[in-house]
């Protein structure tokens, strides 16, 4: 959630209201800098019980209690063999217990026991490792290291499972009893695998070779000497009208990278279930979000998390990604957690970029940003002394955010230098984020946290948060400077942040074809990414690695044309006036050319054409705004749109229901009531409408779980058919349904139509994905796979 929950965001318009209507105007009108300086006061006393209250929804703290509801509801699902969830409901029990307790050692030994049956035996030794290191029990150990060198075992490690053994056999034996139940079950294991060792060594393996050799590719890159992390092939300009923006400098390819940057700060978003609504009792909620499934830090995928020690939302990939984030961040952020979450994530971004620049570089440049307000009062009067300024020999020195070396790097300076729009931000908008950047920053204060903040404490006294007696009064002069750079930041947000996200799997996982749809993972600043201009048609695509994007030209971009990247909805997915009213939150009208010959045409846009409705009758279109008349001259049929609308609203609840049977693994059922929608939908609804492909693709989904592969490969090309028409045969929508074909094709053994599959999903998603990609890599195991088929195989097929 970008913005802080809705009872805040009331309480902040209440207060608003509440103003005298001289202060409002004053408030209003004033800078950043003024803003804080007649705001800073206003965050009463009431505010912060408000928030005392809202905080309570969004617990971020230990809690031994869900400790072990987690411990225990991971115990239940261990022993009904769901391994899977059964180590995120570990996850969770370790991040709840308080540093040092006991039990965060059979946390760890109890996810690695799920994570064995999943044979992730690398993460399990890591979790065993943590075991021991937490003090797990000296009595439950034996069979904790069994374990360890049976893992080792399947690694091939065989020394190292021998000495495993040896330690375990030390221990059974210095424990003294031999004759109990556990021991005896201890003593066959230790047997079976001391054989399984000597069989291992007796008969090695053969070395497994690996499927094809997969050659990866590696890609061409000259970097610019201006532009850090951007291609050679680029240039900086600005201009009054376009402001900074990047333009060829050289004829670029289709695939060709163009940019390759880190974020400067990402904040994961966390889901809509971490924030619980008013009750009296506690409900630990067990729902996977986020938070969950990526690192706090890196945002690379979790398996088995380890948690921060001084709160339970914080959990990482690795040791070393906690300190890190410990020592950059998260020392200061751990004790506000409730807070953060509470007041969003546009909120937490812009704390955590002032944490990251440091005190010393803020300040700096709110200084410089003082300066200039001094200047030059008015933002277009700036622009345009910008954009007359002489050359300098740099070329880009005059250009926002460039060193004095003419160079934009990704670094604070850019970050800082993005356009705020303060003055076409509503006052409102700005009293609330005003409000926002204050209330964490007393909070810092009152909590004994301005040392940290502004850099004036070793990171070794602050290995555990600590508090301190609260303060009262107002913010210090430097948290204000903070807060005014918090504040500058949340407004930048709203037109610079970058939503990072990920192809995430849909359904149950365990499907032969994998179905994934685009998920926001998480909100960051990227300052060089920041200076493509919008199109509803871009000539790039985005794909985005942890926290590094890569830009791709998704067409061939001639010398001298602008890249452009596309904020919002895209030309063949929204009306134009759709479209229009969606991006005025960027403060601006879009004039790219797919808005302009939309706009100047008197024919109605694709969208409109294939998202239609037709005659309930005849199936002709039909024509008009809020009754429409069958476009059919024999046929006198009219019908109101709003009833049409309601059909397709009911064809669409009846649409989830079947996925959900499918879901249920009601596979039968959902394919009939499919067939039904399919039915009904023919009957009001163009058949190039793209609910119309999204049930072929939902069929064919179906029938694939039932290993029906012609079936579903006759749905799907149905519903590439559609996709084409509507996104065009070298989209990235093309290449993701071209890779569901794929996989069916490969798993029905139809060698050839496979083979030619691949070869046109490749073409497309290692333009718009690299070479690289998970996706690549694996078409090109498929097309391995069946060109060593034997030949008499292949000619049958």
């Amino acid at each position: 959630m970008a913005l802080p929950v809705e009872e805040w965001r009331l309480y902040a318009a209440r207060c608003w209201a509440a103003l005298e209507p001289v202060l409002r105007e004053r408030l209003a009108a004033a800078s950043l800098h003024d803003t804080l300086r007649l705001g800073c006061g206003l965050l009463r006393p009431e505010a912060t019980a408000v928030l005392r209250r809202l905080c309570r929804r969004a617990p971020a703290g230990k809690e031994p209690a869900a400790a072990r509801f987690y411990r225990e509801e991971g115990n239940r699902l261990f022993g009904r063999r769901h391994y899977g969830t059964a180590v995120r409901l570990y996850s969770q029990a370790a991040s709840h217990e308080p540093p040092g307790s006991p039990e965060v050692s059979v946390c760890f030994a109890n996810r690695s026991a799920a994570l064995f049956h999943l044979r992730c035996f690398e993460v399990c030794l890591e979790d065993i490792a943590r075991a021991e290191s937490h003090g797990y029990p000296d009595r439950l150990l034996p069979k904790v290291l069994l374990r360890k060198a049976e893992c080792l075992l399947c690694l091939g490690r065989l020394q190292d499972a021998a000495d495993a053994l040896s330690v375990v056999e030390n221990k059974i034996a210095m424990d003294g009893i031999m004759t109990s139940p556990t021991h005896q079950t201890l003593l066959k294991k230790l047997s079976q695998l001391k054989i399984k060792i000597h069989e291992k060594e007796s008969c090695p393996e053969p070395a497994r070779e690996t499927c094809g050799d997969i050659q990866r590719k590696s890609e061409i890159w000259e970097e610019n000497d201006s532009i850090s992390g951007a291609s050679s092939s680029l240039s900086l300009n600005f201009d009054r009208e376009r402001g900074r923006h990047l333009v060829a400098s050289q004829d670029i390819l289709p695939g060709q990278s163009l940019l390759k940057e880190e974020a400067f700060v990402s904040v994961l978003c966390p889901g809509e279930s971490r924030l619980l609504q008013d009750s009296s009792e506690t409900v630990w909620d067990t729902r996977v979000t986020n938070a969950d499934l990526y690192c706090h830090r890196c945002l690379r995928h979790l398996l088995a998390s380890v948690p921060c020690r001084g709160c339970s939302y914080a959990k990482y990939c690795s040791q070393s990604c906690a300190d890190m984030a410990w020592e950059q961040y998260h020392r200061t952020e751990c004790s506000l957690g409730a807070l953060l979450l509470t007041l969003g994530v546009f909120c937490h971004v812009a704390l955590r970029t002032v944490l990251l620049a440091g005190f010393a570089e803020v300040s700096r440049m709110v200084e410089c940003s003082h300066d200039d307000d001094r200047d030059l009062h008015n933002p277009e009067a700036r622009c345009k002394h910008l954009s007359e300024a002489p050359d300098t020999g740099a070329g880009t020195r005059s250009i926002p955010g460039c060193n004095d070396n003419g160079q934009y790097q990704s670094s604070y300076q850019a970050v800082f230098n993005l356009l705020h729009h303060a003055e076409k931000h509503s006052p409102e908008h700005k009293f609330l984020c005003m409000l926002s950047a204050v209330a964490v920053c007393k909070q810092l204060q009152e909590a004994g946290l301005e040392a940290a903040v502004l850099n004036q404490e070793s990171s070794e006294k602050w290995s555990k948060p600590k508090t301190c007696e609260k303060t009262s009064g107002e913010l210090s002069l430097e948290l204000k400077t903070m807060a005014e750079a918090m504040l500058r930041h949340m407004l930048q947000l709203q037109c610079n942040a970058q939503a990072i996200t990920v192809m995430q799997e849909s359904g149950s996982g365990d499907s032969a074809v994998v179905n994934k749809k685009p998920v926001r993972l998480a909100t960051a600043l990227f300052p060089v990414l920041s200076l493509l201009n919008h199109s509803c048609c871009p000539n790039i695509s985005v794909l985005f690695s942890g926290t590094a994007a890569t830009v791709r030209a998704s067409q061939p971009i001639p010398s001298g044309q602008e890249i452009f990247h596309c904020y919002g909805p895209h030309r063949c997915r929204m009306r134009v006036a759709e479209r229009q009213q969606l991006l005025s939150q960027y403060f601006f009208e879009c004039r790219c050319q797919a808005c302009l010959d939309e706009l100047e045409s008197d024919v109605k846009s694709v969208v409109s054409m294939r998202n239609s409705f037709c005659c309930p009758s005849c199936r002709a279109p039909v024509q008009g705004e809020e009754m429409l008349s069958c476009s059919n001259e024999a046929c006198a049929i009219s019908v109101s749109r709003e009833s049409l609308s309601h059909r397709l609203r009911d064809l669409q609840q009846q649409i989830k229901k079947a996925l959900e049977l499918l879901r249920d693994r009601k596979a039968d059922q959902a394919i009939k009531m499919l067939l039904k929608c399919q039915m009904d939908a023919g009957n009001f609804l163009s058949p190039g409408h793209l609910l119309m492909g999204e049930m072929e693709d939902h069929l064919a989904q179906v029938y694939a779980t039932l290993g029906k592969w012609q079936e579903a490969a006759r749905h799907l090309e149905r519903s590439i058919e559609i996709v084409e028409m509507h996104h065009g045969p070298s989209s990235v929508e093309m290449g993701h349904e071209l890779f569901k074909l794929a996989q069916i094709l490969f798993n029905g053994f139809a060698v050839s139509e496979a083979l030619s599959t691949i070869q046109r999903a490749e073409e497309i998603l290692s333009v718009h994905c690299g070479p690289q990609s998970t996706q690549i890599q694996e078409l090109q195991e498929m097309k391995t796979c069946l060109s060593e088929l034997p030949r008499s195989i292949l000619q049958r097929t």
